[in-house]
């Protein structure tokens, strides 16, 4: 199963040209390495609505996987779980356990994330760290589950 996917950077400062998106790349770099297709990129400011958007954009655009880093910490400006949660159906828990659980391994600051994932319409959002390293470590801690999840959603005939 080719996996399509959707990159969104959340970042005021980064959406304001005040310096490089560095965790856009550095996702996509590691969605390229596990052989994923990258379809859609954007970058938006801590906004509810602009996160929702592009969501639905790359959605739109046929990405089954809309990987968001950004804006998941305790700052006032991080919305970016309330933002989907808000056009989820369901949330998928397990996720942001195994993320928090895993990142306490590296930095005792990982109790402070609230990464997730949830189902938009038939694609799976996970929502990631901001710093670079913790997006790309976050994904990976759950990139096992990604594939049978995306068949599920997409209702791919699988032989199990």
């Amino acid at each position: 199963m080719q996996i399509h996917v959707g990159i969104i950077t959340v970042s005021d400062r980064a959406s304001r040209g005040e310096y490089d998106d560095l965790g856009g790349p550095a996702l996509k770099e590691a969605a390229l390495g596990y052989g994923w297709t990258v379809d859609a990129e954007s970058l938006v400011a801590d906004e509810k609505r602009d996160i929702q958007r592009a969501i639905r954009e790359q959605i739109n655009k046929g990405c089954e996987l809309v990987l968001a880093t950004g804006g998941t910490g305790v700052g006032l400006r991080d919305v970016t779980p309330e933002a989907v949660r808000e056009i989820a159906i369901r949330e998928l828990p397990g996720f942001g356990e195994v993320m928090r659980m895993e990142s306490l391994k590296v930095t005792k600051n990982a109790i402070l994330s609230r990464n997730l994932a949830v189902v938009v319409d038939k694609s799976l959002v996970v929502c990631l760290p901001g710093k670079p390293s913790g997006a790309v470590e976050c994904l990976g801690f759950v990139v096992g589950a990604i594939p049978h999840c995306l068949e599920v959603l997409q209702e791919v005939p699988t032989s199990c």
